[in-house]
This record gives structure tokens, C-alpha cells and sequence, in this order.
């Protein structure tokens, strides 16, 4: 009896030591399962939290690469626009420095063509520089055998033809020198193809002064006669200047002629002395 119930004790403790050891063991896999659950759960709220902020990165990555694109293209239009600029001016730019070297030739061109026509100038005028000294001389000349009253016309003129033994070197221009000479000479001529007429003082041989009245024929005849018509004179043009000698018998003569020239007598041929003046010699050509 005792060994029997030895035997129940023995089996009911092993029954119950092997309740207790399923219950550690279900314990135990409960506690496993649990844990496995909130790992589980914590994985999957690191992933999607790693999702979502993965996505929000995407989002601003792609809202950043369209602002690129929109800055890019105002930006490519900006840098097209001040290419197309800086084209124009380029050509622009172009255009005028070619123009600017056509008008550089042309301007070396016209220095040429100006140089080479100053150098003609040049030795023209000094030509007319050798040849200007020469008529000054000639006109100083005539001046001599010019009546009073036309050197006292030419005098403004002839007071600035240079002396030839100057000191110092004139101050007028070639252009000036010549037209003292043209003005001159055109005075000359036009008293050359008129008879004029003067008052003027003459000298008689006994050194007595009278008035008269002295009729030029141009520059190389003259003659003069008193008022009453007895004194006359015949002058002619000489280097040594105008040379008078006295003429009494052609003093009705002279005198009728400037009655006519003054209108006081009718136009009508008369006869005038005229002397001659050749190789330094004068003769009496007649009436």
C-alpha cells in the first residue's frame, strides 16, 4: 500500500513538475511571441518613417530641379539675348572700322595727291618767285616814264614794290607782290588809251613859273600851252623822266585841240608836233 502510494506521490510530482515546465515553456513562448511583435512593429515604423521622409526628400528634389529648369531657361533667353546683342555691335563695330580704313585710304590717297600737288606749288611759285623780281624791276622802270599825275595815282601801288637793296626781306606775300604790279600796269594802260588833260605849274628857261594847261597822249606824248595861248611845249616820255622843250609856234595848234576836247569848238582834224624817242635819241617827227 505504501509502495503504491509512493508510486501515485511519485507520478502525481512528475505530472506536476511537467505542468510546471509546460507552463515555463508556453510562458516563455508567450513572452517570445511578444517581443517578436513589437520588434516586428518597430521595424515597420522606422521603415515607413525612413519612406516617408525619402519621399519628402524626392518632393524637394524635384521641386529644386524645376526651379533649376525655370532659372536655366530665363537665363538661356537672357545669355541668347545679350549674345544677339553683342553680335550686332560686333558687326556694327565692324562696319565702321571698315569704313573707317576706306576713309583712311582714301584720306592717304588725297595726303598723296595734296603733297604731290604742294610740291608743283612749290617750285611754280618759286619760278614766279625768280620772276616777280624781275617785273618789280621793270615796273620801277616805267614808273619813271609815267606823267606826274598818273605816278601820283599809282602811288598807293608802287610805295610797296620791296626795294632791291632791302635790308630786310619784304613781308608781302608772292600773291601781294603781284597785284601791286597788275594794278599798276592796268592804270597804265588804261591812261595809255586816253587823252587826258591837267592843270599843272611848268618851269620856263628864265626860271619863271606859269600856269598851264597840259594835254597827255597816252604815256609817251604830252603837251601843254598857257591860257592866252602864246606858250606851248612839247614833252616826252624819257628813262631819265619826262623831258619838256619849248613849242610857241604849235601853241594855236594845242590850244584849238583842248577847245575841241572841251567841247568849245567843233571836232575837226589837227596837225600836233610829235617827237620820237629811239636809242636814246629824240627827233622831231613833224606835224
Amino acid at each position: 500500500m505504501h509502495a503504491i502510494l509512493t508510486m501515485e506521490t511519485k507520478t502525481r510530482g512528475r505530472r506536476a513538475s511537467s505542468q510546471i515546465i509546460l507552463a515555463a515553456v508556453a510562458a516563455t513562448a508567450a513572452l517570445g511571441l511578444g517581443e517578436a511583435g513589437s520588434l516586428r512593429a518597430q521595424e515597420a515604423g522606422a521603415r515607413l518613417e525612413s519612406a516617408r521622409t525619402a519621399l519628402e526628400k524626392t518632393v524637394e528634389t524635384r521641386r529644386i530641379l524645376s526651379k533649376e529648369r525655370r532659372d536655366w531657361k530665363v537665363g538661356k533667353e537672357l545669355l541668347e539675348e545679350r549674345i544677339g546683342l553683342v553680335g550686332r555691335e560686333t558687326d556694327a563695330l565692324r562696319e565702321r572700322i571698315a569704313g573707317a580704313e576706306a576713309s583712311i585710304s582714301e584720306a592717304d590717297k588725297s595726303k598723296i595727291e595734296l603733297v604731290e600737288e604742294s610740291d608743283r606749288l612749290k617750285a611754280a611759285a618759286a619760278g614766279l618767285a625768280d620772276g616777280i623780281v624781275a617785273v618789280e624791276a621793270r615796273t620801277r622802270a616805267l614808273l619813271g616814264r609815267l606823267p606826274g599825275m598818273l605816278r601820283d595815282r599809282v602811288k598807293p601801288l608802287s610805295q610797296r614794290i620791296p626795294e632791291p637793296d632791302a635790308k630786310e626781306p619784304t613781308k608781302l606775300s608772292l600773291s601781294e607782290r603781284f597785284q601791286n604790279v597788275v594794278g599798276i600796269l592796268n592804270e597804265v594802260n588804261k591812261f595809255q588809251r586816253e587823252i587826258t588833260m591837267a592843270s599843272e605849274v611848268r618851269e620856263l628857261g628864265d626860271g619863271t613859273r606859269i600856269d598851264v594847261t597840259a594835254l597827255y597822249v597816252g604815256i609817251g606824248q604830252g603837251y601843254y600851252v598857257n591860257q592866252k595861248g602864246t606858250i606851248a611845249g612839247i614833252g616826252t616820255a624819257t628813262a631819265d623822266g619826262w623831258q619838256w622843250r619849248p613849242a610857241n609856234d604849235a601853241a594855236p595848234a594845242i590850244a584849238r585841240t583842248i577847245a575841241i576836247l572841251e567841247n568849245k569848238e567843233p571836232a575837226t582834224f589837227v596837225p600836233l608836233p610829235i617827237r620820237i624817242e629811239k636809242n636814246d635819241t629824240q627827233k622831231e617827227a613833224g606835224r
